[in-house]
């Protein structure tokens, strides 16, 4: 199903930001909108409405209220009736002094929620779509646990009990950054970018079976607790199978999606006397090699490819 907000969760979330001032009170406040890109329409005062997105933000300036003046009375009312009746969900006009009456009585007569804001368009534009961006993003909720090392995402997987929560404390000891604990919230807001963060009621909180529930931002400070990040890298965590075959080389590279995203992942298992959290530091750290375009199992491998062409070639 998709997305939307209405206009007055724009108008109660952002009215004060980006001084908003509604002009027609309540009428259209329920309109949807459910795309984040902005529409500046000026080709509908010439009466051209084929492009025109009512899903979308509208936005006029300085120089759409000045061509509109321009235009005779008949003109400016069948102008503004025809773009009203496209059922836009709403129209923001920026820093203009005064607004033509006739296009208030028409957003009026057809129930848009007419907007005024002492901002630039340009930067209401910007704000908007950040803004629309964050909330109509796909969002999805797993069981995880997501804590930043070394400024790396690292979002850690795993059944019930392997000890990810105990893995994570371990880190925050050493001064790394939980962001999720148990329920991380995954919003994807571009094609290739995902942000993880807490459920609002669980925030800093984390469970230690045997303890109960700890506050880390009450034990560690602020500077063990982070309240949102991208997601960069993902550590599943499983039992240690002897009928396994885990990776040894670091050759054989794995993908995890999340809302169609790929992130890179990591199959780690767990067994008695393994440092889990020193070797997510580590996995933290090659990462950040990677992507400064060192690759340590790639240049060992050329290097002994290398050698075995040399020897081949003395035979």
């Amino acid at each position: 199903m998709a997305k939307f907000i209405r206009v007055k969760d724009l108008l109660n979330e952002m009215g004060k930001e980006l001084q908003l001032s509604p002009l027609t009170g309540n009428l259209g406040i329920e309109n949807t909108i459910s795309d984040p890109q902005i529409q500046k329409p000026g080709l509908v005062l010439v009466g051209f409405l084929r492009h025109l997105h009512p899903s979308r933000v509208q936005i006029f300036g300085n120089s759409e209220i000045s061509f509109f003046r321009t235009l005779s009375k008949k003109e400016q009312k069948k102008v503004i009736d025809d773009y009203f009746s496209s059922r836009i969900s709403c129209l923001v006009i920026s820093r203009v002094p005064r607004i033509p009456a006739i296009i208030l009585e028409s957003a009026e007569q057809r129930g848009i929620s007419l907007i005024k804001s002492n901002l630039p368009s340009s930067d209401l534009i910007s704000n908007i779509t950040t803004y629309l961006e964050n909330r109509l993003a796909s969002t999805i909720t797993i069981h995880g646990v997501f804590v930043e090392v070394f400024g790396v995402g690292v979002l850690i997987l795993g059944k019930s009990g392997v000890g990810k929560s105990e893995i994570v404390l371990d880190l925050v000891v050493k001064g790394h950054r939980l962001v999720a604990d148990d329920v991380v919230e995954i919003k994807k807001t571009s094609s290739k970018t995902l942000v993880g963060q807490s459920s609002l009621d669980i925030r800093y909180h984390m469970e230690i079976r045997g303890l109960g529930i700890i506050n880390i931002k009450d034990l560690f400070g602020v500077t063990s607790i982070r309240s949102s990040k991208k997601i960069e890298l993902v550590v599943e965590l499983e039992e240690w199978r002897t009928s396994t075959e885990y990776d040894r080389l670091g050759l054989d590279e794995k993908v995890h999606k999340i809302l169609g995203v790929k992130v890179q992942k990591i199959q780690m298992p767990v067994a008695p006397g393994r440092n889990m959290s020193m070797i997510i530091e580590v996995a933290a750290r090659n990462h950040l090699l990677k992507k400064m375009g060192y690759h340590s199992a790639e240049e060992l491998n050329q290097k002994l490819l290398s050698k075995i062409r040399e020897e081949a070639r003395t035979i």
